[in-house]
């Protein structure tokens, strides 16, 4: 499995979640739609920046994370981190419950 396609996934189920958690679709669907979406953005940058920390403080081969921290590294998690947030949006989109009105 590519980083690229388990991160889409992760991001994914975090739309869905978004949508079909009792609480947490709840609170979320008091919010404005471009809040919606920048939360979202925020939290994929915040889960890609802790990956990339964690590789860079010498967990990464701990926690079986396929990244280097160097330059190349940084493109490779901001491609993966781009599809992500792709697959949120279009999940989000495809998936999230319509309302009337």
């Amino acid at each position: 499995m590519t980083p690229e396609l388990l991160a889409s996934l992760a991001a994914m189920l975090l739309s869905l979640a978004a949508s079909y958690l009792p609480r947490f679709s709840g609170w979320f669907n008091t919010l404005d739609g471009v809040f919606k979406r920048l939360l979202m953005l925020g939290l994929l940058a915040a889960i890609s920046a802790a990956a990339y920390a964690l590789t860079c403080a010498g967990l990464g081969s701990q926690l079986r994370l396929s990244l280097a921290c160097d330059a190349p590294g940084a493109l490779d998690l901001f491609k993966t981190f781009l599809a992500a947030l792709l697959a949120n949006q279009a999940t989000y989109q495809i998936a999230a419950p319509k309302t009337k009105g």
